[in-house]
């Protein structure tokens, strides 16, 4: 993409209603824009980062076994009085009557919906197990919606939900997914801590939250620090193997970490002093168990190997996709604006051109432009006729990894400098070598 044909609408200053850095350098950096509280437009930059978390998410559940689908944003009122959900969700839920008179709702989640999809297509325990999911924007009325992105009214969230015969199968699926989100997370640049959390208004017995420590998170955190020193890595992991989902749950969760809501002071006071830490997180994710809850309510039952006829065991398992924008650039960022993880920058390099109109500057940008093209990486050349300045404040604010910078005085000697913008260190190259350093940086991803 050349800079000179792209929407990239830039802010100077900070935003005066943004009180957190990710809501001020998405605004700052053309990601978004307010169109009511809680509610945003995103703009192509934004838009090309979130649907590259998209896909990742998408990769990691494909692997993981699991089935992709879409259901609608509005859903019927019934589906929820079956569940006994309709009048107990509170006000976060938008409730609508459309011109027949019929109750309807803004989804902020979608348990009653699949189990009304499985019970109307799955009867034999022969079909099980089952794990479906969609990406789709929720809406939940939050009274008071802040931080931008990351606690807006509407939002666009992974939900999927597992279908299993017996309580063993379920947890092995809360275990897969687990290890699913750890791996999704990685990918992106993040560490999300799974945590002992409370289910509220989903239900059941067992969940995890995965929080990344941030000071501005929403929840107050409880951790053994130990905990922060373990990583998925490039480990492959079977799936399908119950043994190996379980270690590795055992493995990320057997450490103290909990949300304030399900913190144990006697049992945190048994951690090493030294290891005890209290923080802030941002939650981006949670998985949850809850068992016959939605499928004895609303009759979703397989027949079992023995004729008779059961309800099905259910877990439910959320990333919070637009949310995780905003996560990581609280994580991701200094004062001269975002600085993107490799894996989901919405440009893989930068291409700066000191001198545009200079014949042989130009020259050498447009090889490079095409070179990087050619190898299925997507450059952001900016051929702007303004002040090298101002370039690189543009390139430094929307945080791309890597930044090329082509001049006159450098193509005499042959080179080129190329800048890592997390360190700020340069070195100059020559345009082939500089594209070789690139291009082996993202092979490895």
């Amino acid at each position: 993409m050349r800079l000179s044909r792209y929407f990239l609408p830039v802010l100077k200053e900070n935003p005066a209603d943004a009180q957190i850095a990710s809501h001020r350098l998405m605004l700052r950096a053309g990601m978004i824009k307010q169109q009511s509280a809680g509610i945003y437009s995103w703009l192509p930059l934004g838009f090309k980062v979130l649907r590259k978390l998209e896909n990742i998410v998408h990769e990691d559940q494909v692997r993981a076994g699991h089935i992709p689908m879409l259901m609608p944003t509005l859903q019927s009122a019934d589906l929820w009085r079956e569940s006994g959900r309709y009048d107990d969700y509170g006000e976060e839920m938008l409730r609508i009557t459309d011109r027949h008179g019929r109750d309807m709702l803004y989804g902020p989640t979608n348990e009653e919906m699949i189990t009304d999809v499985f019970r109307s297509h799955v009867s034999s325990y022969k079909d099980l197990p089952l794990t479906l999911y969609h990406i789709q924007w929720k809406f939940r009325d939050e009274i008071r919606p802040r931080f931008g992105v990351m606690r807006g009214r509407e939002f666009l969230m992974k939900d999927g939900y597992n279908f299993d015969l017996t309580v063993e199968d379920a947890l092995h699926a809360y275990n897969r997914h687990l290890v699913s989100y750890i791996r999704t997370y990685e990918r992106m640049g993040l560490q999300a801590i799974p945590m002992r959390a409370d289910s509220g208004p989903i239900g059941g017995d067992d969940t995890h939250e995965f929080l990344v420590l941030a000071e501005t998170g929403e929840s107050e955190v409880f951790y053994d620090s130990a905990v922060t020193d373990i990583k998925l890595g490039q480990r492959e992991i079977d799936y399908d193997s119950v043994d190996q989902c379980r270690a590795v749950m055992e493995e990320f969760t057997s450490l103290y970490a909990r949300t304030d809501e399900t913190h144990d002071e006697a049992t945190f006071n048994a951690v090493p002093e030294d290891r005890r830490r209290v923080a802030r997180g941002i939650e981006v994710g949670q998985i949850f168990f809850f068992g016959t809850k939605y499928s004895e309510a609303m009759g979703a039952t397989v027949v079992n190997d023995k004729g008779e006829r059961v309800p099905v065991q259910m877990g439910s398992h959320g990333i919070g996709v637009s949310r995780l924008v905003g996560a990581l650039i609280e994580a991701n960022h200094d004062d001269k604006g975002i600085i993107w993880p490799e894996g989901v920058t919405p440009f893989h390099v930068g291409i700066v051109n000191l001198k545009q109109g200079d014949a042989e500057a130009d020259a050498a940008c447009e090889a490079l432009y095409k070179s990087f093209t050619a190898l299925g990486l997507e450059p952001l050349y900016d051929d702007r006729n303004e002040r090298a300045g101002g370039k690189f404040a543009t390139m430094d604010l929307i945080g791309l990894p890597w930044r090329i910078t082509v001049g006159p005085r450098g193509l005499k000697n042959g080179v080129v400098e190329l800048t890592s913008r997390r360190t700020g260190e340069s070195e100059e190259l020559t345009p082939e070598l500089a594209i070789e350093k690139v291009a082996k940086i993202y092979a490895g991803l």
